[in-house]
């Protein structure tokens, strides 16, 4: 697995190609820091986790801070987002985070509530389309700055399955969202 130390620093292996037609991205997201120290802190955890729920991680962003979307009255959020491997189909890989959002405390209730753990598929390689209820890629990843924001990050040539264009340029024009910056980024 590739560490992503409190530093914020993004941690991609060189020999490793994360932007190609294959690359499962998933994206992290908490408000709520739960019983840990900080949202940093669970998130860091929750990717320590991974590797024993079957999921290897190939590159990891910085840590983002945004205000909480749709109400940014709610506690900001920290995000990242992950370029990982693995041997579970869509499907299988979604329970599998919804128990590792589980295991950390996640409830849901209120839609866009503050939660402790938010881990959304981004995109399955190149799958597009409602897969028995899965829709891939996600339908408001491509709008999103705290999300297109670390992947670029990490993956700026990787392209978007059904909008053929690169996170970079994604992006760079991102509606919501807009405040999002790396964690230790001057504003």
């Amino acid at each position: 697995m590739t560490e992503n130390p409190q530093n914020m620093e993004p941690s991609v292996n060189p020999d490793i190609r994360i932007d190609g037609d294959d690359s499962v991205v998933i994206a992290l997201g908490s408000n709520d820091k739960g019983v840990w120290p900080s949202c940093v802190e669970l998130l860091e955890a929750a990717i320590a986790r991974f590797r024993a729920e079957g999921v290897d991680v190939l590159a990891l962003s910085s840590w983002w801070r945004s205000a909480a979307w749709p109400d940014p009255s709610d506690p900001p959020f920290v995000n990242g987002v992950a370029v990982v491997a693995t041997a579970h189909d869509p499907h299988a890989l979604m329970a599998t985070l919804g128990r590792v959002e589980e295991v950390f405390g996640r409830e849901r209730g209120r839609i866009n509530a503050p939660r402790t753990l938010d881990l959304d598929l981004i995109a399955y390689g190149r799958l597009n389309g409602d897969l028995d209820g899965l829709i891939l890629p996600h339908p408001r990843a491509a709008e999103r700055l705290f999300v297109m924001g670390p992947l670029a990050e990490i993956a700026p040539e990787w392209r978007h399955p059904t909008a053929a264009r690169t996170a970079k340029t994604l992006a760079e024009g991102c509606k919501v969202g807009t405040d999002a910056r790396p964690m230790g980024a001057v504003t």
